[in-house]
């Protein structure tokens, strides 16, 4: 068994806390990606986990050993680092071979696990070259190679996809996953790319000033932010905040915003009173190009072309979103728009907090959420 916990894990340099007090359970053959910005802490969470830095406080497991203090060689993990690794002076088959010798393991093993991990990897044919002759890609797959090779119980990777241009990137985060996905290791994987967490992770982390702010499968993270952080941090673009106060007529409730309002016919007693923040995705704004009752008129700023959709940037009273549309859709910058808001993907946050708000469902939208102005 190779979970893995961390317990009030917390490692500072000097007065800065690079991770504060990470509680987080890893499953056995999960993976988990650490997802969020520069400086947040995913990879010093890592190189804890790796040995590689001694915690300042807090415990570290694997499996049901206590491994906070126990030197790197003996914790059973491989690591892939960002910067490949790649030793020059070596062949391919050589450098994948590395942790095996360090092993002692004899040379009929080593050479049926390089083999084999060059195999999977798409290598064999590079293993009598040396690193200068081979490619970034190429370069990465030998540090991938060298990581399994060693049948090691967790596998731990350090954005090994950040310096790939970006087809070799799709075509990496492809192969990569379906690797693991035949691979018996629990998988840790760090990244500040949104979209290789999304389409990779079983469950993500997303880390923010030294903390995880939000932990759940990519779906979940997307859809139902844990705070306005996690909202506009994942997404392309970003979910949309905007102003909303929300006020209860009888059984009914209206939520006001700069551009319009809204009824509410949902449980949204406890929205009431309150000034919030309303978040929605870009993709769950209708936008029609001719007036109606109940839409909400929006000036066009910019309008995007993405092959796949368009992105439009409109303003709506006081507040800017994001709008995405079908492809033939072609609004002229300074024309109108009218938005209609999709009712099950209204997410409500606290706007002094900017933690997310329940209100004892888990959709607290309702049937018709329309703007009128």
């Amino acid at each position: 068994m190779s979970e893995i916990r961390f317990q009030a894990v917390r490692k500072s340099f000097g007065k800065f806390a690079a991770v504060d007090g990470v509680d987080l359970e890893v499953r056995d053959r999960e993976f988990v990606v650490l997802l969020g910005p520069s400086g947040c802490g995913k990879t010093t969470l890592l190189r804890c986990l790796a040995g590689l830095e001694r915690v300042d406080d807090g415990r570290v497991f694997i499996g049901d050993r206590d491994s906070t203090d126990l030197p790197p060689r003996r914790r059973r993990i491989a690591m892939v680092f960002q910067s490949y690794a790649v030793f020059p002076h070596m062949k391919v088959y050589d450098n994948i071979a590395f942790g095996l010798r360090m092993q002692r393991e004899k040379k009929p093993v080593i050479d049926e696990r390089v083999r084999s991990s060059a195999g999977l990897l798409h290598i064999e044919e590079l293993l009598d070259r040396y690193s200068s002759q081979l490619s970034g890609g190429q370069r990465q797959r030998v540090a991938v190679a060298r990581a399994i090779a060693t049948k090691a119980d967790v596998l731990l990777m350090d954005e090994p996809l950040s310096n790939l241009d970006a087809l070799l990137r799709l075509e990496m985060r492809a192969e990569l996953k379906t690797l693991l996905q035949n691979l018996d290791a629990t998988t840790i994987y760090v990244t500040h790319d949104q979209i290789e967490a999304l389409s990779m992770g079983d469950r993500i982390a997303v880390m923010n000033k030294g903390r995880i702010v939000q932990l759940g499968n990519p779906l979940e993270v997307y859809d139902n932010p844990s705070d306005t952080f996690v909202g506009g941090f994942i997404g392309n673009p970003p979910m949309n905040f905007l102003e909303a106060e929300v006020s209860a007529n009888g059984g009914a409730s209206n939520a006001k915003l700069s551009g319009g309002s809204f009824e509410l016919t949902g449980e949204t007693a406890a929205l009431a009173g309150h000034n919030l923040l309303l978040g929605i995705r870009a993709e769950a704004i209708g936008v029609e190009t001719a007036a109606a009752d109940g839409l909400g008129r929006a000036k066009v700023i910019v309008l995007e072309p993405l092959g796949s959709h368009n992105l439009l940037t409109v303003r709506c009273g006081a507040d800017t979103l994001k709008v995405s549309i079908q492809p033939d859709l072609f609004p002229q910058p300074e024309s109108d728009v009218w938005l209609r808001l999709e009712p099950s993907r209204i997410r409500w946050m606290d706007r002094d907090t900017g933690v997310a708000i329940h209100t004892g469902t888990e959709e607290f939208a309702t049937e018709t959420a329309v703007v009128t102005t």
